[in-house]
């Protein structure tokens, strides 16, 4: 017959095996929720940050938005990259396509339209930007950081997706109007336009390739809308059910 053994009287190899996944669950959670605490705490400085500005300096502070915040949302939209990365390797678990399109709308508009080309900084969009991406994480990152360890998410849930219906769009158009301010600049300029050589010899004109990025970004609002809608459904049915039970 085979021993049987108590928790007490477990090898200690085995206890060790049976408490290495939950170490490991454990500190997943932890740095889940120290990413998404990192998260909210910059973006709140920024939409702090902007509104304060905004009611002390009033007009004036639109042109230096960048200048004086960019900075931190740069350093909070290297860190969204991360995201990609818990998807990828099982972290977290979420569908790629949107989140992946997610991240890399902002960084290209952030990065790629308005740092490499000085004369956008001072745009009053940038401001509009700054602000609509600041508003719409304020609310996303608790919301994944309680949805991390568990807890009750009906309000908050209910609140990330009232306040993301209006906003989304919002932000898309916004970006579509910072891509078509900047293009006088790349125009002018010639920045990240090149020719291709070999066999395909033919001019890569950037301008061009910002105005299809803008299909792209209505790919991504599409994307996002049936991820957000899906979210809703399972949270309300999860709450629908919790209260049967209740």
């Amino acid at each position: 017959m085979k021993a049987k053994f108590s928790p007490s009287e477990m090898p200690e190899s085995h206890q060790s095996a049976e408490r290495a996944p939950q170490a490991r669950y454990r500190l997943k959670i932890l740095y889940l929720f120290t990413y998404n605490l990192i998260q909210f705490c910059g973006y709140s400085w920024i939409s702090t940050n902007i509104t304060a500005r905004f009611l002390t300096f009033g007009k004036d502070s639109l042109v230096d938005t960048y200048h004086s915040i960019g900075a931190v949302m740069g350093l909070c939209q290297l860190l969204s990259i991360l995201e990609l990365i818990h998807i990828l390797t099982g972290i977290e678990q979420s569908p790629f396509l949107p989140r992946f399109l997610q991240v890399t709308e902002r960084n290209i508009i952030l990065f790629v339209v308005i740092t490499s080309q000085e004369e956008m900084q001072s745009k009053h969009v940038v401001w509009a930007l700054f602000s609509l991406w600041s508003t719409l994480d304020v609310i996303k990152y608790p919301y994944r950081m309680l949805s991390v360890i568990g807890s009750d998410l009906h309000i908050l849930s209910w609140i990330q997706h009232c306040v993301w219906m209006p906003l989304s769009p919002l932000i898309v158009l916004t970006e579509v109007i910072a891509i078509y301010q900047s293009l006088p600049y790349f125009e002018a300029l010639g920045t990240y336009s090149f020719q291709l050589r070999g066999p395909i010899a033919m001019p890569i004109h950037f301008p061009y390739v910002l105005q299809l990025y803008c299909i792209i970004l209505a790919v991504g609002l599409y994307s996002s809308c049936c991820q957000s809608h899906e979210e809703l459904k399972q949270n309300t049915k999860r709450n629908a059910t919790k209260a049967k039970k209740n």
